[in-house]
């Protein structure tokens, strides 16, 4: 039989309010934490953690970070923990502070713990790091024997972040279910190193359920700049349950699309989570899913702002040379397409991807939802 493995951080905290709390769950991992965040994070959070670092009686230092996790925004953090003897790195912000603070803390050998300020992707609780280029591309996973020691989400400060956060958030949630699936049913380990257990796909089916309950009012919830039910359900679905089921349930297609679309400079615009519902489309399209399954999908995208389309992303039917380079770049080995139960070429890629233009297109004018037109901050 297979060895099968689930992993998870230690401790994961949610709540209105939670931040000023930080400094208790702090301080049993290590001295003087060091703080990533860049300074637009800073200036809406920094006074909140000031205080609760204070109230706990912790020093601290607080480093700013630029746009992406790379290799050497990760090496400098590494001198800065061993110049300045820090026991814990904290990444506070976005899913790139936080991956840099992931791979800085392993390299340093110290405790590190995850602070998202929006609930963008499902990064936060995971052991490994996406790494990119200076200019935004797919670099590489880094992977690490162990989980954060400490995952903590203030809703209330998700309510008051732009709503495309959590748009893009409900995107990289709803790719965990059908990435887990097929996962499942294949031959190939997940990012944790091994099979799936049982454990890890059923917190990807409730993200997937949750979602669909509670992402509409969740989005109504941030517009209103107000903390509810349905926004604590999504926020939980974004975070925990997408973190634990993509990385012990497993990735596929639809991360593998996202990565290779990191290379079309016509999606840099897009968040994370915005690529990877696009990848979601596709793997639905190349596993040849029921019909009313793939049609849903693209309605539910649609209501939530989730792009289905090429336009969305800033790519047409005419830009050959770029979807052959997205389509080669999804079958890359190693890529987490090969998870799919099935073998898959540059060749599907690039027919499910023309085939996702037309498809949703036609969906959307049957069920009377707006044309794509491309993604732009709102």
């Amino acid at each position: 039989m297979p060895t099968t493995i689930f992993t998870s951080p230690s401790t994961y905290v949610q709540g209105p309010g939670v931040l000023e709390e930080l400094g208790t769950h702090l301080a049993p991992l290590g001295a003087n934490p060091l703080i990533v965040a860049d300074d637009t994070v800073w200036d809406l959070v920094g006074e909140s953690v000031s205080a609760g670092l204070k109230a706990a009686d912790i020093a601290f230092e607080r480093v700013g970070f630029g746009r992406y996790a790379t290799p050497e925004a990760v090496d400098s953090l590494v001198e800065k923990i061993r110049s300045g003897s820090h026991g814990v790195i904290v990444g506070l912000g976005g899913g790139s502070a936080i991956d840099a603070a992931k791979a800085a803390g392993h390299l340093a050998d110290i405790r590190w713990a995850s602070v998202p300020t929006a609930a963008s992707s499902d990064a936060p609780t995971s052991a490994l790091s996406v790494i990119y280029t200076e200019d935004g591309e797919f670099l590489e996973y880094r992977f690490f024997p162990r989980n954060p020691d400490l995952v903590l989400i203030d809703t209330a400060v998700v309510a008051n972040a732009p709503v495309r956060f959590l748009v893009g958030g409900i995107g990289d949630a709803l790719a965990t279910w059908i990435e887990a699936r097929a996962t499942a049913r294949g031959r190939s380990d997940t990012m944790a190193g091994a099979r799936p257990t049982r454990s890890a796909t059923a917190p990807a089916h409730l993200a997937w359920e949750l979602l669909h309950e509670n992402a509409l009012a969740a989005i109504d919830a941030v517009e209103a700049k107000a903390v509810t039910p349905a926004l604590e359900a999504t926020v939980e679905a974004c975070t925990l349950l997408s973190g634990l089921g993509f990385e012990s349930g497993g990735l596929a297609a639809a991360h593998a699309i996202h990565n290779a679309l990191t290379a079309a400079p016509q999606a840099h615009g897009l968040t994370h989570g915005e690529k990877v519902n696009l990848g979601t489309t596709v793997q639905l399209i190349l596993e040849g899913a029921e019909r009313e399954e793939i049609e849903d999908f693209i309605e539910f995208s649609t209501l939530v702002g989730l792009p289905t389309t090429l336009t969305e992303v800033g790519l047409t039917l005419e830009d050959e040379k770029e979807l052959r380079a997205v389509s080669e770049a999804a079958v890359v080995e190693g890529e987490t397409i090969h998870a799919m139960p099935f073998e898959v070429t540059a060749e599907m890629v690039y027919t499910a991807l023309r085939a996702a233009e037309q498809l949703s297109r036609r969906v959307r004018a049957r069920r009377g939802l707006p044309e794509p037109e491309l993604h732009t901050a709102h």
